[in-house]
């Protein structure tokens, strides 16, 4: 009879990790410990890791805004920096707001919001299969509407005007800059989540073109960008007739800029979501 496996230690596991450039080894550790079964099923789980592979997708879930989000394999881990862009959203909504979150993704940012503004009608959109699989799971509770295909189309026409917050984490990576990604992103991450075209911006284009046609009358759009590309999405946002303003977080290192569609004398007195 074969001696049971041993499993090893904390210290061991962290000493691994942190070899293989893990920053928070420690921590990565202590997470992958307690999700293993067994001293087999830890030694797997750390060889995964070591190996380079996300450590969200062997936990099977991503720490975002307070919350355990679900994402699978293939879908894109959402970042802490895009914390900032609920804090802004959630700034803005009221309860019976109409948000979207379109490139939504796993949902992070849906689901986030849906914690901290009760009462919202929400609906979310992506054009990767898995990526509306796995936002289901974590809309689906609060419940919120998970839409398949690409940008607006995927939305119902029923939404056309009425849309209080349309949030975007739209992938604004320079196709250029793609292979100066960190590994665990450009290997194990949808190209589609993570490529925003020549100069980064192709989606964000995209998005701005015709947001005012889902906008409310005082309905507000925010995008998440880098610093560098900033001003020429707020250019985007004012070319598509929306007023822009640049916001930013030095805690999440993160930038955001908010776009607002008029509210309009045929539509006097629209529901205010503004916040102030």
């Amino acid at each position: 009879m074969s001696a049971p496996s041993l499993q090893p230690s904390h210290s061991a596991i962290t000493s691994r990790l942190r070899a293989a450039g893990c920053v928070f080894a420690e921590d990565e550790a202590g997470l992958l410990i307690a999700a293993a079964d067994t001293p087999e099923g830890l030694e797997r789980l750390v060889e995964r890791r070591v190996s380079g592979q996300p450590l969200e997708y062997l936990l099977g879930w991503a720490e975002f805004h307070g919350q355990h989000i679900a994402v699978d394999p293939g879908v894109f881990v959402p970042r802490r920096r895009t914390e900032y862009l609920v804090e802004e959203a959630a700034r803005l909504a009221r309860p019976g707001a109409v948000v979207v979150d379109l490139c939504c993704g796993s949902g992070a940012v849906g689901a986030a919001l849906a914690a901290a503004v009760g009462g919202i009608e929400l609906h979310a959109a992506d054009v990767d299969p898995a990526a509306v699989r796995c936002a289901r799971r974590n809309l689906g509770p609060v419940g919120g509407q998970v839409h398949e295909g690409d940008l607006y189309s995927a939305l119902p026409d029923s939404l056309r005007g009425r849309v209080d917050l349309l949030v975007a984490n739209a992938p604004y990576v320079p196709t250029h800059s793609i292979g100066m990604m960190p590994p665990e992103a450009r290997l194990h991450e949808p190209r589609v989540a993570l490529d925003g075209g020549a100069d980064g911006l192709d989606v964000q284009r995209k998005i701005a073109g015709e947001a005012s046609l889902w906008l409310a009358p005082g309905g507000r759009l925010l995008i998440e960008t880098s610093v560098r590309q900033a001003p020429t999405t707020a250019a985007l946002l004012e070319d598509a007739g929306l007023t822009a303003r640049i916001c930013q977080s030095e805690e999440f290192d993160a930038t955001v800029v908010l776009g607002s569609r008029e509210k309009t004398a045929e539509n006097d007195q629209p529901t205010d979501f503004s916040g102030h």
